[in-house]
């Protein structure tokens, strides 16, 4: 198996949908393509023409990025492709001007986002 990594490959909605499908077991958003079109990058990972990992990185226009929607295929997991399309997306933000990289995560979350480089803060949240 040889997954490549793509750099802001603007895939399809379906192509979306059935990787989120498998990742999150819900359908996701309905079209990823404004996300997509506002996104500071986006990395595609890619076995052949298969979507088997997508992560997004949404900016503010001047020197913050936040990562999001880190999404493997259920049957591509626990194989470094998550580590490899944040890696990827880190360095095209620094690349891209970035000089503050955030991700949220849940608990369970922490071991694989310390190993990814990023460290733990305090931040605020309101569910709207």
């Amino acid at each position: 198996m040889t997954i490549s990594l793509l750099t802001d490959p603007f895939p399809s909605d379906d192509a979306l949908r059935a990787l989120w499908r498998s990742a999150w077991g819900d359908e996701g958003p309905a079209t990823w393509q404004t996300v997509l079109a506002r996104s500071l990058v986006h990395v595609g990972a890619y076995e052949g023409e298969q979507l088997v990992g997508y992560v997004n990185v949404a900016w503010d226009g001047g020197i913050h990025a936040f990562l999001l929607d880190t999404s493997v295929h259920r049957d591509f997991q626990r194989q470094g492709i998550a580590t490899r399309l944040v890696k990827v997306a880190t360095d095209a933000a620094r690349a891209r001007g970035a000089q503050w990289l955030h991700v949220d995560f849940e608990p369970h979350l922490a071991g694989f986002y310390r190993a990814c480089g990023f460290r733990a803060t305090e931040a605020g949240l309101i569910g709207l």
